[in-house]
């Protein structure tokens, strides 16, 4: 099993606790301006181990409400969705900051990064071969120009040469931008969504 493989597989039960996390994490930075800080203690080791994840909001109608994330793990899994998650409705540039009339309209999703593994190529042709369609995340750097696509974007891009000439022009390059310094990495994910009517009974209840 490559590094680009899930090893770490999350069941229903983890996964649920991952969203409750998000959930409370909107609920508290409407409140206090702040993410939610986990408690640690109460977690399964496999959601207090250093993971990267991206936390997405959508609106039921299915556009993009924010959507922030960790390339790199570096605290663990609870405590990085619970800030990826605040951070994507409170400090994505491209929307302005998350207002309560909203909440209950939104589904959150939860992508559990593995690592990332680089790619080895010597031409775009040769890179375009080992992308694998519907699976893979790409990361995309080249000196200051960085950009990742979560595999999820495969479902609005599905042919791999449009698909990284997104990616480039997400980085701030050319759609057709080649160099020999050009470096690539790919990961998988394990995700999963609450629907707006999770939230909406989550809200009931608070």
């Amino acid at each position: 099993m490559s590094s680009a493989e899930v090893q770490q597989v999350y069941p229903r039960i983890e996964q649920d606790t991952l969203l409750d996390i998000a959930c409370t994490s909107l609920i508290h930075g409407l409140e206090h301006g702040q993410p939610f800080r986990v408690s640690l203690d109460t977690l399964p080791p496999s959601l207090a181990a250093e993971r990267a994840s991206f936390v997405t909001l959508n609106t039921t109608g299915g556009q993009l409400r924010g959507c922030i994330g960790s390339l790199e793990a570096y605290r663990p899994l609870a405590e990085d969705v619970s800030q990826n998650a605040w951070a994507a409705a409170f400090r994505d540039p491209r929307f302005p900051p998350l207002q309560k009339d909203e909440l209950a309209g939104l589904d959150i999703h939860v992508s559990v990064l593995s690592e990332s593994e680089p790619l080895e190529f010597d031409s775009e042709q040769e890179l375009l071969g080992q992308i694998r369609p519907g699976v893979d995340g790409l990361i995309l750097q080249d000196d200051a120009a960085r950009g990742t696509f979560l595999p999820s974007v495969w479902e609005s891009l599905p042919d791999p040469a449009q698909f990284l000439a997104h990616l480039k022009m997400k980085a701030g390059l050319p759609a057709d931008y080649w160099s020999d310094s050009l470096r690539v990495w790919r990961y998988t994910t394990q995700s999963f969504g609450s629907a707006s009517s999770t939230i909406r009974e989550r809200l009931s209840v608070t």
